[in-house]
């Protein structure tokens, strides 16, 4: 329907650790689509509650309902994204599981190694119940093949029509 897609980032990662990550000029290049504003890291002041306290990591969903206020913060009242509107890429097993915590889809690209190891198991990982960390909210993951979740091997094979995504060129 010609709707822009919001973009932001949620990292587990603290930003030195980020810094290093994304040093490469490819993934600097990305980054650069997504507003400084819209990039949560786990050492970021709004990962902390009203008390001060620093919010739960992935699995728990936090990072990215933060992430989301985030962007819901810039939109009209009357526009706000929900949560069953967001698609997640993420590349670690608790991270996938705290994308469906939060009610989102998600798109799983393990690295290879971490794809052999949950082999046979991704359905598992797809609907967030995995049994790493129970956090004592399995109620919210999702059902095995509730089709809210998938695994590609690589960004390069994401199916964006599959999600009625256009792709423009920048000019």
């Amino acid at each position: 329907d010609g709707k822009v897609v919001e973009a932001a980032l949620a990292s587990s990662s603290v930003w030195p650790s980020f810094q290093r990550k994304v040093s490469r000029p490819e993934i600097a290049d990305f980054l650069g689509l997504i507003p400084h504003e819209r990039r949560i890291l786990s050492d970021d002041p709004r990962m902390r509650n009203a008390n001060g306290k620093k919010r739960p990591g992935k699995p728990a969903p936090d990072i990215f309902l933060t992430t989301l206020d985030v962007i819901n913060a810039s939109r009209p009242a009357d526009d706000k994204i929900l949560p069953k509107e967001c698609l997640v890429f993420e590349d670690s097993v608790p991270g996938t599981e705290a994308a469906r915590r939060a009610g989102m889809r998600v798109v799983w690209v393990p690295h290879p190694e971490l794809a052999v190891e949950w082999a046979g198991r991704d359905h598992e990982v797809l609907a967030g119940r995995t049994n790493l960390l129970p956090i004592g909210d399995e109620h919210l993951l999702g059902e095995l093949g509730d089709g809210w979740g998938e695994k590609i091997d690589s960004l390069e094979a994401f199916n964006y029509a599959k999600y009625d995504i256009e792709v423009r060129e920048r000019n």
